[in-house]
């Protein structure tokens, strides 16, 4: 059994549709876009994967075969006729284009992303049951890429206002802790790397393998030593600050960071004394950075009265543009209960306490990977045109309930300055939706740093 048969990576009602058309359908465009959502712009991110994952590997006979026993059984017909004449003609590769804006794009709401037409007049059917894989693959990653740029556009402000350092520090001041809190390792691997088009910190090593398998990135997201408080509790309660001690010297050095969960027992008393004052010296001397990581209580207060905590202790200086910078030997990082407003309301506290962003990083788990949702951005896959008998003609919904649901009309093209035109319309305008995939080829190949460059 082929676990990734893309006969039956559909919704179920799917397999009645090639009954439903209008008599002589030949070819049948469709569009995805976002049509709405509390961030102005996308980022075009994912599409690259799910092609190489599923489109360029051929259907097979056992493929036909298992599609027609399942979707029979289920309570369906099953258009054997259709799947075999693409297994016959075509070798089992699907004969579709798919044209795309670029990967890495910042896109304004409501224009196409992506456009699909089947390229064979006798499978007309086939652009829309591609729906359900093809907008699942694309809605996600873009979606998560979306937040993940947003969060940095929020912590790119607050580095700018109090940082001397701002390229330095942005690339690494939100870490992907969320693999653990996703619906599978796929939804983890997918997620993951939309979060590195942004960042490069990551514990998500599924993201780190995608963007290499699928994007051709050496090494996407780097990650330091962290313990949990597994690690640390197994020291029992007073081995605490022995716990602590074996962290610098297993991981301190010139140059090197990690970080330590510091609030299994008592934050303050872990920041103010044993941090603070046992090992205050041993963790300078060490030459290393050591990032504290409180893990519970109140966010925003929690890391407050850590921040001050530290630099009473171990001090800090203030830099040119006058907030204070923690002496380069301790930074903090939050990692729990942090989402995007969680990450403002931090770093506006801080900043109004006179303390840098330099200080502080985050971890972002659920929020990041598993919170999100098809209907942030209302995404949304709708055909917009159908050739029956030689003539294209438009198609459409326009529920009077609705006006948000109102879709596009044509065959669409979208201009430079993101106007949605028909394609005839066009002119000598160029076209970003480019095709990127035709009849089981991948016609344009994008890489993990052109992708990261092309919204800079």
């Amino acid at each position: 059994m082929n676990t990734k048969n893309i006969i039956l990576n559909t919704d179920s009602y799917k397999s009645s549709h090639y009954l439903q058309y209008p008599p002589k359908s030949e070819y049948v465009s469709s569009y995805i876009e976002a049509r709405g959502g509390d961030y102005p712009k996308t980022l075009f991110f994912g599409l690259q994967a799910f092609i190489k994952e599923y489109l360029l590997t051929p259907i097979t006979q056992e493929d036909i075969d298992e599609a027609k026993a399942i979707i029979t059984a289920h309570g369906l017909p099953f258009n054997e006729e259709g799947w075999q004449y693409i297994l016959d003609e075509y070798e089992g590769y699907l004969p579709i284009e798919i044209s795309a804006v670029k990967e890495g794009m910042l896109i304004p709401l409501k224009c196409p992303l992506v456009q699909v037409i089947n390229t064979d007049k006798k499978v007309p059917w086939l652009t829309s049951y591609m729906e359900t894989a093809l907008l699942r693959a694309i809605w996600f990653p873009t979606t998560v890429a979306t937040l993940s740029y947003s969060i940095k556009e929020i912590i790119r402000n607050y580095l700018e206002e109090t940082s001397d350092n701002v390229e330095a520090e942005l690339p690494f001041k939100l870490h992907d802790f969320g693999a653990r809190g996703t619906s599978s390792e796929e939804s983890a691997m997918l997620g993951g790397m939309a979060h590195l088009v942004n960042f490069q910190g990551t514990d998500n090593l599924s993201g780190v393998m995608g963007a290499r398998r699928y994007y051709g990135a050496e090494m996407a997201g780097f990650s330091i030593p962290a313990s949990e408080h597994s690690t640390m509790t197994s020291w029992q309660r007073e081995g605490e600050s022995d716990a602590y001690a074996n962290m610098v010297k297993q991981f301190g050095g010139e140059g090197k960071i990690f970080a330590v969960v510091s609030d299994s027992y008592d934050i303050y008393n872990a920041v103010s004394n044993i941090w603070g004052k046992e090992l205050k010296e041993q963790v300078k001397q060490s030459g290393a950075t050591l990032v504290i990581r409180p893990d519970s209580g109140e966010p925003k207060e929690i890391v407050l009265e850590v921040m001050k905590r530290v630099y009473k202790t171990f001090g800090g200086y203030k830099n040119s543009k006058g907030y204070i910078v923690l002496d380069d030997s301790v930074r903090i990082i939050q990692g729990d209960g942090v989402d995007k407003e969680a990450i403002k309301e931090i770093l506006e506290v801080l900043k109004n306490e006179g303390f840098s962003a330099d200080n502080i990083a985050f971890g972002m788990g659920g929020g990041l990977l598993q919170e999100p949702n098809r209907d942030d951005f209302r995404f949304a896959m709708k055909a917009s045109a159908i050739c029956v008998d030689g003539e294209w003609r438009d198609v459409y919904k326009d529920p009077v309930t609705d006006s948000g649901k109102r879709s596009k009309r044509g065959r669409l093209g979208l201009t430079k300055d993101f106007e949605t035109v028909r394609v005839e319309e066009l002119g000598d305008r160029e076209n970003l939706l480019v095709p990127v995939f035709r009849n089981g080829k991948l016609l344009k190949e994008f890489g993990f740093d052109e992708v990261r460059r092309c919204h800079l």
